[in-house]
């Protein structure tokens, strides 16, 4: 700036114009001497004038023409601009994963291990945009913005399925025992079933009132025909409706419980260790009934649920035979 200013100086200099005036006395021209004031003054202005046009000049060439600050400035920029896009991607491809396992969790995990959805609350919503308020105002407050929205919504997810995996991983850990206790054995052999009744609301067959509800399945047969546990577990002290007549209740472990009611004669006591297809009572007529059979619940987490649901599909008579005989060979090696 310095030495603009004395460029100035002398180019001014250089060309200032001298004022003359004709002497009739002298018949010359003479050469004016103007006050110091309008000479600074003059200056001043001229200055001023120049100090305009190289301001004018500088700024058409920087419209037109970038500078090299500028043009290292718009690479930076670029470079932030990409690295945003870039992380914008990641974040995405990030979230699609994360939902892919959130999905296995839910669909896959949770249904092996009989395990309810998973719900934390507000989890899935979105941050107040007051959070965001700080970019407000800022060229680029879209992009880092919505940069900042994807950040959060995946931490959360995160958090939330690290909870999921902290609760399922001391279940795949007993995985096999837990296998076992689930209840999916048929109670007694399909052979000697005559009838089935139906889980839910149905005509009360003793009291004949409609809409009442029945939480178990009925299987008639004869008096006497053994009755199996369906996992493994403990027996418990029975709890429920007196009209069941004798009973017996065993805890499997994980939520789940299993109630065989109406029973003729009643083999095991409380607190006995029992393994699936082990011989544990008789059916009977006892209690609220009308005929022989078998009342059978599935009860996870202290509320009834179908007991279809959990029977295995797939079991054919001789693999029910063959876990019967397992039980009986167990029992005995193990004193039950």
């Amino acid at each position: 700036m310095i030495n603009f200013v004395c460029y100035t100086i002398d180019f001014l200099s250089a060309m200032a114009v001298k004022r003359y005036k004709f002497n009739p006395q002298t018949k010359a021209y003479e050469a004016i001497d103007l006050p110091l004031r309008i000479r600074f003054y003059r200056f001043l202005r001229q200055l001023l004038i120049a100090f305009l046009f190289a301001s004018v000049v500088t700024m058409l060439f920087s419209y037109f023409f970038y500078t090299p600050k500028m043009q290292r400035i718009n690479q930076e920029r670029d470079q932030l601009l990409l690295q945003y896009s870039l992380l914008d991607k990641r974040v995405a491809a990030a979230t699609r994963k994360l939902q892919e396992i959130h999905q296995r969790d839910n669909s896959v995990y949770r249904s092996v291990f009989a395990v309810d959805t998973l719900r934390i609350e507000g989890i899935y919503h979105l941050y107040p945009e007051s959070k965001y308020e700080e970019f407000a105002g800022d060229r680029y407050a879209p992009i880092i913005g919505r940069s900042c929205m994807q950040l959060d919504a995946l931490a959360r997810q995160l958090y939330a399925q690290s909870v999921s995996l902290d609760e399922l991983g001391p279940l795949a850990a007993n995985k096999e025992q837990m296998a076992e206790s689930i209840p999916a054995l048929w109670p007694l052999d399909k052979k000697k079933i005559r009838n089935i009744g139906k889980v839910g609301r149905r005509v009360d067959p003793v009291t004949g009132a409609r809409g009442a509800m029945h939480e178990g399945m009925d299987f008639s047969g004869n008096v006497g025909t053994p009755i199996y546990a369906t996992g493994n577990g403990t027996v418990t002290i029975p709890t429920g409706y007196a009209g069941y007549g004798k009973q017996v209740m065993i805890d499997h472990g994980f939520g789940y419980r299993t109630r065989y009611a109406h029973l003729n004669k009643i083999l095991v006591e409380p607190g006995q260790k029992v393994v699936r297809g082990e011989l544990i009572a008789e059916m009977g007529n006892t209690g609220k009934s009308t005929a022989p059979h078998l009342h059978y619940e599935v009860i996870y987490r202290g509320v009834p649920v179908n007991p279809v649901n959990y029977f295995s599909q797939e079991m054919s008579d001789a693999d029910f035979q063959s876990i019967i005989e397992s039980a009986k060979e167990t029992t005995f090696e193990y004193n039950y």
